[in-house]
Parts: structure tokens; C-alpha cells; sequence
């Protein structure tokens, strides 16, 4: 990872530190600003992010070489590091939830949007009618009996049209993870080492690889154009007047704090170590990696598990170093039951190594993809061990929802944990 997307180890300090200490136990009230205080830093670093990897992005299609490509990439990786802090105020918040799925959706049947590699994707999905459809190279599509017109690759086109296309939730067509794939290309190691190879040449108009190249220029310009439409609509939505901190400030204490813990727990539990890691370590298919095409997924696994811990302690650590912090739900529960907190505080430092260990593994040069490997004996208990903290963590969350006396809180569940013989049927 290019230094842009690596936090240095005193702001990494600096945010894993214990929660920060106020004089008395904070009112309900100062801490759900805080919470929306730090909503609204993330979402604006993530915004900056996006900026910046569409100023890559123009530099890339300006003049298409492996250097301009690299940057693009790196960029890319950059913008992850505060979207996925974010990831924390989903599940509790509706707002975000029925908008995430623009963003980040995944994984996706990605010859919607490109040309793919056959031997190792296939022609045809009984399941998905667009499996094939490759925008980029037809500019019309056929859904049912109605042909939709595809001439003119624009954010609308992608959005109002393309995603989800059919019905079928991976027909993901906006978002990090198409960029992710039009920048990197499918990987095809499965799992062993090595990302998407894209060429920058697929992006030339003058030497085109891969064919229609000035059709994937205008597909790439317009989903990022789209992300930072998405991600300033968020930014707004937590701004003092904006409709996500509204929407908060008008529950009840209990609700407003169930709200934070279901966020926490949800992503820790059913998204983090289920759906996401879990998944695709019983598998062993790195079809199941989150950032399949970069290689990224031991970064974006960091993160998300550092999103949890910032809306906990009340703390973040923005992109330029700056920290955002007030009265946290720690804090908070400290207050009413200190063994509880303790607890958790415990659990977060757990899961912050074991997502440590996975990152100290990718440096040297064993992915998510390798580790979840079959016979990878060691790499899957990494993995393992990281499935297992967040379980942990989540069983703190569930003993404070418990002291706090919160029984309208429900945590996502997932198969992979839960059912685990039905995954395998």
C-alpha cells in the first residue's frame, strides 16, 4: 500500500488509545453529537478522498501509462481508509442504509460492466440475464422485452439505470467497487498472490487494449463523478440541519444510544466477521473477498473494525491528522456499568491485533485471498482469529445493551456464524 493509504504509527496510536477521559459522565444528548460530529468528519474525509482519486483518475485518462495507472490505484486505496470508518453508522441509521448500497455494494458480476476473462468467469448465469451484458462494449441492452439505450454512458445511465439492473443485487454498476474493477481488472491468481492487471492501455485512445476504450474513459469518469455526488449527499444528511442527524436527535435516549450500539454490533457481527471474512474462509473463494480486485481486504477489514472503535471512544482521527472527539458512548457506559466498559475496551484491542496480524501477513505479501486459501493452515487461522474478536466484541456490545436495559436493540445475524451446515449445503 502507497504511503497515502497508510496512517503513520503515531496517528495510528493516537486513535487506539484508550476513550478520552471527561470530567463527569456525559448526558445522552452530548453523545450522540459527538457521534454525529464524527459522522460528519468521516463522510467529509471520505468526500476528499473521492475528490482526489477523481483528480488521479483525470491525470490517468490525460496520459495513460503504468504511472498515472499506479497513482489512480493508490488513490483508490487512499479513499477507503475514511469510507470504511464509516461503515459503523449503518444498520442503526436508515438513511445511510438505504444509500449504502450505491456506494459499496458487492460483490458484483462484473462482465455488466466490462469485458472478462471466460476460463475463469464463465458465459452465463442462470440466475443473472446481464451476467455478459458488458456495457462498455454495447450501447444497447436487452432487459425482458424492453431494450434500454446505453449510447451515452452517463452517472444517470449508471445510476437510474444499470444498477441492480433486472432486480438482481449484483448487477452492481456504481460505487468503489466498479472504479475498483476498471482500474485493476479481474483478478485471476484465485488464491494465490497477486491482484488485477489491468492495463493502462485500456484507457488509451490512441493504443486501445480491450477494445472500446473511450467508452470504459466516459464509464470510469461517470462513476466517479457519481461516488462524489453520493458521498456530498451524505455529508449533507449529517451536517447540523441535515436529515440523518435530525432523524437521530429526535429519538428518545434509549433509541438514540440503541441506534450507536446497533451500528456497532451489527457491523461487527453479521457484516465484519460473517458476511464478509467468515464467508469466504469456509469457501475458500476469494470470489468472497470484499476488495476482490485490488487485494485490499486486509485494509478495509482495519478500518471497518477502526470505525467501531472511534464511535465507541468518541474519537477520530481525520485524514489530515486532526481529531474530532467529544463525550463517547464509553464514557457514557462507564458510568453505569464500569466492568462492562472495561470489557470492551478489552475486546476492541483484541480485534485491533488480530486485523493487525492480517495486515503484518498481506505486507508480506499474503492477502486475504492467500490466507483464506485451502491449506493454508496458518493464513486461515489468522483469519480465524479475527472472526473470532469481533465475536467477541459483539458479546460486550450485547452484555451493554443488556446493563443499559436496551431490548429493542436486534443485531444482524449471518448464516456463516449462525448456520453454518446450510452455507455448505
Amino acid at each position: 500500500m502507497r504511503v497515502k493509504s497508510i496512517v503513520s504509527a503515531a496517528v495510528l496510536a493516537a486513535t487506539f488509545s484508550c476513550s478520552t477521559t471527561f470530567a463527569a459522565a456525559p448526558t445522552t444528548s452530548e453523545v450522540i453529537t459527538t457521534y454525529a460530529d464524527i459522522a460528519l468528519a468521516t463522510y467529509e474525509d471520505a468526500l476528499t478522498g473521492a475528490r482526489d482519486l477523481q483528480a488521479s483518475i483525470d491525470a490517468l485518462l490525460q496520459h495513460p501509462d503504468a504511472s498515472t495507472l499506479e497513482q489512480a490505484r493508490a488513490a483508490w486505496k487512499a479513499a477507503r481508509v475514511p469510507y470504511q470508518q464509516s461503515e459503523a453508522y449503518r444498520f442503526g441509521n436508515p438513511i445511510v442504509d438505504d444509500w449504502e448500497g450505491r456506494v459499496n455494494s458487492w460483490p458484483l458480476d462484473e462482465g455488466l460492466i466490462d469485458y472478462v476473462d471466460s476460463t475463469h468467469y464463465g458465459d452465463a448465469s442462470d440466475e443473472n440475464t446481464q451476467y455478459r451484458a458488458n456495457v462498455i462494449a454495447n450501447t444497447t441492452l436487452r432487459v425482458g422485452g424492453t431494450q434500454i439505450d446505453a449510447t451515452d454512458i452517463t452517472p444517470e445511465l449508471l445510476a437510474n439505470t444499470l444498477h441492480e439492473i433486472d432486480g438482481i443485487e449484483a448487477n452492481v454498476a456504481t460505487g468503489y467497487h466498479a472504479i475498483e474493477f476498471l482500474l485493476w481488472g479481474q483478478d485471476l491468481n484465485g488464491t494465490a498472490p497477486g491482484a488485477g492487471n489491468r492495463p493502462a492501455s485500456d484507457y488509451s485512445l490512441e493504443n486501445c487494449t480491450g477494445g472500446h476504450c473511450d467508452r470504459r474513459r466516459d464509464y470510469l469518469q461517470a462513476a466517479t463523478q457519481l461516488l462524489i455526488a453520493d458521498l456530498q449527499e451524505m455529508v449533507d444528511n449529517w451536517k447540523d440541519q441535515g436529515a440523518a442527524r435530525q432523524q437521530l436527535l429526535k429519538k428518545d435516549d434509549n433509541a438514540a444510544i440503541a441506534t450507536i450500539l446497533t451500528g456497532m454490533g451489527s457491523l461487527a457481527y453479521g457484516e465484519l466477521a460473517g458476511e464478509r471474512t467468515k464467508l469466504g474462509l469456509m469457501l475458500h473463494d476469494p470470489e468472497e473477498e470484499h476488495d476482490c480486485f485490488s487485494d485490499n481486504t486486509h485494509w478495509s477489514h482495519y478500518y471497518d473494525a477502526k470505525g467501531i472503535r472511534n464511535v465507541y471512544q468518541g474519537s477520530y482521527t481525520r485524514i489530515d491528522g486532526s481529531t474530532v472527539e467529544g463525550p463517547g458512548l464509553s464514557a457514557y457506559v462507564a458510568a453505569q456499568a464500569a466492568a462492562a466498559d472495561e470489557s470492551m475496551q478489552a475486546k476492541l484491542q483484541a480485534t485491533e491485533a488480530a486485523a493487525q496480524a492480517m495486515v503484518d501477513r498481506a505486507v508480506q505479501g499474503e492477502t486475504f485471498d492467500v490466507l483464506i486459501g485451502v491449506g493454508n493452515t496458518t493464513g486461515n487461522q489468522l483469519v480465524q482469529n479475527f472472526v473470532d474478536a469481533l465475536t467477541e466484541e459483539t458479546r460486550a456490545i450485547e452484555e451493554i445493551i443488556g446493563q443499559l436495559k436496551l431490548d429493542q436493540v436486534q443485531l444482524e445475524g449471518s448464516d456463516s456464524l449462525d448456520n453454518p451446515a446450510q452455507v455448505l449445503e
